[in-house]
């Protein structure tokens, strides 16, 4: 069977799997899940820009935070429906990813990864400092509201299909990217940025676009978080949520659209049900990450997408077998 047609019935049993989920709390837990959907949107936000377009940003977590905190401050603060303040993060998250994007892109490789990290750190200490964040208490007790004024989010379960609707919305956009024209010119650019400038493409331009979406996407997951736990706290905005992503993104494989969603899957487990080690959560992930990376170079879904076609070519062709000629008596 060919992987497009096999793809087809995973992504339906996938999905009913998920509509299923507040059916069964005893097996599943729907915060859990909830969280889980959050990074699997973050990771695939950010690998529009590693994956496909070749850029290494270490400071993603910039934009999850705002859109968490701009989130929290305008629902609790000021009354902002929440759907309206989960588009706001969204967009001072695009906005913010605009400059940033505008800043980083004049240098290319590690210099550029610096400069992301430099202004991440930079947006992690004004929440750090700013008077409405709580420090490191974070921004607590942020009200979950009612969705389109409606849907009453207190209830966990209507909560919950809600994100999977919002999810699955930034996840189409994802994919709709990748396979637009739009992206085409990306893995260009990706591929050689020399050849795609000489064909006349203003990859200045195309980048700060593709650093725009990414900051856009992830600011709704870092939303939707505050939303989920009605707490946007500095961790959100920390370095470390940058590695985490990264993590994420090369363990399911960057060169794939919804790889490094199975890659936030993984990680996001292992941190939920390895949690009673304390500290060895980080030692323990980083050896299922080494022995990923050493046994699926490309990521797991890249490897088994490799695997697969692999096979399919050493498959030996099927010969026709000649037709009997009849000879006349």
């Amino acid at each position: 069977m060919h992987l497009r047609y096999l793809s087809v019935p995973l992504l339906i049993l996938g999905l009913a799997a998920l509509l299923a989920v507040p059916f069964f709390p005893q097996l599943v837990y729907s915060i859990f899940i909830m969280k889980m959907l959050c990074f699997v949107l973050f990771a695939c936000a950010f690998n529009l820009l590693l994956g496909h377009t070749g850029i290494l940003s270490f400071g993603h977590a910039a934009f999850f935070g705002t859109g968490a905190y701009i989130t929290g401050q305008l629902v609790k603060a000021y009354g902002v429906p929440t759907e309206l303040g989960i588009l706001a993060g969204g967009l001072v998250a695009a906005a913010l990813g605009a400059i940033v994007g505008a800043l980083a892109i004049r240098r290319s490789g590690i210099y550029l990864a610096m400069i992301t990290l430099a202004l991440s750190q930079l947006v992690f200490f004004f929440f750090l400092q700013a008077p409405f964040t709580g420090a490191e208490d974070g921004l607590q007790r942020i009200p979950r509201g009612t969705f389109l004024g409606v849907i009453d989010l207190a209830n966990d379960t209507a909560l919950y299909y809600v994100v999977v609707g919002i999810v699955g919305a930034g996840l189409w956009l994802v994919w709709r990217t990748v396979n637009s024209p739009f992206g085409h010119v990306l893995r260009a650019i990706r591929e050689h940025e020399p050849r795609a400038i000489s064909l006349g493409y203003p990859v200045a331009r195309y980048k700060v676009l593709v650093f725009t979406l990414s900051a856009g996407l992830s600011g709704i997951a870092g939303s939707l978080k505050a939303i989920i736990f009605q707490l946007a706290a500095l961790y959100d905005a920390h370095w470390h949520t940058s590695g985490d992503v990264i993590l994420m993104t090369l363990l399911g494989g960057m060169n794939t659209v919804f790889g490094p969603a199975v890659g936030a899957a993984l990680v996001s487990t292992l941190n939920h049900y390895l949690d009673p080690f304390g500290a060895w959560v980080t030692v323990i992930t980083g050896l299922v990450f080494m022995a990923c990376i050493l046994t699926f170079r490309q990521g797991v879904v890249g490897q088994l997408g490799q695997l697969y076609r692999t096979r399919k070519s050493s498959a030996p062709a099927a010969t026709p077998q000649p037709r009997p000629h009849s000879h006349p008596q």
